[in-house]
């Protein structure tokens, strides 16, 4: 029912704009989807991080800008790529990768502000010295 799908549309924005919000969506939708199973658990797991991705590049109506969902969201999302645990952080990567990409092709001027530069700072810092 529309009814359900908006309740948990706005359960999931509010969680995703708490601190260490992506990772607990993140962690909630991608759990059991790990392991080895061939080429074709690799193919669902994929598809699985782009949709995860869709959804943490999409701003919530709650959000009262988009500057503000990128300022909020993507440290998290860069977060994503320091995960430690080997299965989880190649999720983790996937659906890092997979939304820098998504927002980067629907939102240049704001990924790159708040996911290219932050993510090549280091790299930059370390060509100029």
């Amino acid at each position: 029912p529309a009814w359900l799908r908006r309740l948990c549309g706005q359960l999931l924005s509010e969680r995703l704009l708490r601190p260490n919000g992506v990772q607990a969506v993140v962690r909630g939708i991608m759990e059991g989807t790990g392991g080895c199973g061939g080429a074709e658990a690799a193919a669902v797991d994929w598809r699985k991080c782009d949709a995860v991705a869709k959804i943490l590049a999409s701003c919530p109506q709650q959000c009262l800008s988009l500057e503000d969902y990128y300022s909020l969201v993507c440290p998290q999302i860069l977060d994503l790529l320091h995960i430690q645990d080997k299965l989880t952080a190649r999720q983790f990567q996937r659906v890092a990768t997979s939304t820098l990409l998504t927002m980067a092709k629907e939102h240049p001027q704001l990924a790159e502000k708040h996911l290219l530069q932050p993510l090549l700072a280091p790299l930059l810092r370390g060509s100029q010295a």
